[in-house]
């Protein structure tokens, strides 16, 4: 009786011991028995080849086609002004007209004594016929009219100065002077810009030279239309590469009737390189351990783990160069729930993925 009495706690110690270990290993047991046999949910896209366009970016600064400062080329005040703040205009039009009281007064009198000289000349001229006049007579005469006519078309051209008009057809900028103010050579009196067309000059690194030509489409977008798109074409590719930056300079140009783009602005340039047709997957269907790249590939209800070899990458593509074919299907979401071997249940199915 005393050995039983000695032993019955001890007995009961390791009985509840093993109790409590029963207790937390059985439901482990059990919920690993239930992950095994319960499919992982993930989705999948299919494998496709299609064209993949080869770009690339640079920035660059959005000029007009032609620009100029609107300037006086004499010295003398506004008589007239003939356009506002913001005018578009057409090549030659009428923009300021500078006094021009004198240069009117001058022309009528030279016309006044081109028109007496020519009356000298012609009697001369009959007098000659007659010999009562000299040859030298007659010719001094009419060098007289010919000296004259000279100085009538300088006159004209004067009065031409005093006539500013737009040299070419484009938008005006902010008037800068008003009617009576006094304006010298070097004096501005608005901007004029042609942008119809928009050009944009960019640097493009030395390695990409080779595969840069006339004519290559790109496009651009700016921070002032964030969702549109502005299409255009290399026109010049630069002569020189900076030995500084090892970059050349490209220009483009982008059709701008709508006029949304306006010299000044920053774009960002992408340049079509080449356009590839290759088999392309999404970015986010790769498992990267260490150097190497993965997909999960679905064959059944489970995936099989496969080694790829990408080649260019852009946002939320890459292209696969090796390791998988046309028209297989890869995990693209819940690709860290998922190993080797995993039994899965696709979400997307029959959906075109």
């Amino acid at each position: 009786m005393r050995l039983a009495g000695k032993l019955s706690p001890l007995i009961l110690a390791v009985i509840a011991l093993g109790a409590v270990l029963a207790y937390i290993n059985l439901p482990q047991s059990e919920q690993g028995n239930q992950q095994q046999a319960q499919a992982t949910p993930v989705r999948v896209a299919t494998v496709t080849r299609q064209s993949f366009p080869v770009t690339i970016e640079a920035l660059g600064t959005a000029t007009a086609n032609e620009s100029v400062s609107i300037t006086a080329q004499v010295t003398d005040t506004v008589h007239s002004i003939h356009f506002d703040d913001g005018d578009t205009v057409a090549a030659g039009a009428l923009l300021v007209q500078l006094n021009n009281d004198e240069e009117k007064a001058r022309i009528d009198e030279l016309k006044a004594n081109i028109a007496e000289a020519q009356r000298q000349r012609d009697r001369i001229q009959n007098l000659r016929q007659s010999s009562a006049a000299s040859e030298q007579l007659l010719d001094e005469q009419q060098a007289r009219v010919e000296a004259l006519t000279a100085q009538l078309d300088v006159a004209r051209a004067q009065l031409q100065d005093l006539q500013i008009a737009a040299p070419f057809a484009g938008l005006l900028g902010i008037r800068e002077i008003s009617k009576g103010s006094l304006v010298r050579p070097a004096d501005i009196i608005t901007t004029l810009d042609d942008i119809s067309v928009i050009k944009v000059d960019f640097s493009v690194a030395e390695r990409h030279l080779a595969s840069l030509s006339a004519g290559q489409r790109i496009s651009a977008t700016s921070a002032a239309y964030p969702q549109a798109s502005f299409e255009g074409k290399v026109s010049t590719i630069g002569s020189r590469v900076d030995p500084v930056t090892r970059s050349v300079m490209v220009r483009a140009l982008i059709d701008n009737a709508d006029s949304r783009l306006r010299p000044g602005m920053l774009l960002t340039i992408v340049v079509e390189k080449r356009v590839l047709d290759t088999l392309v997957i999404p970015e986010k269907a790769l498992v990267p351990v260490q150097d190497k790249q993965f997909v999960f590939v679905l064959e059944g209800d489970t995936v099989t783990q496969q080694a790829v070899t990408i080649g260019i990458r852009k946002p939320g593509q890459v292209q696969v160069t090796e390791g998988l074919d046309e028209g297989s299907q890869i995990v693209t979401e819940g690709t860290l729930r998922v190993r080797d071997g995993s039994r899965v249940s696709v979400l997307n199915a029959g959906e075109d993925a």
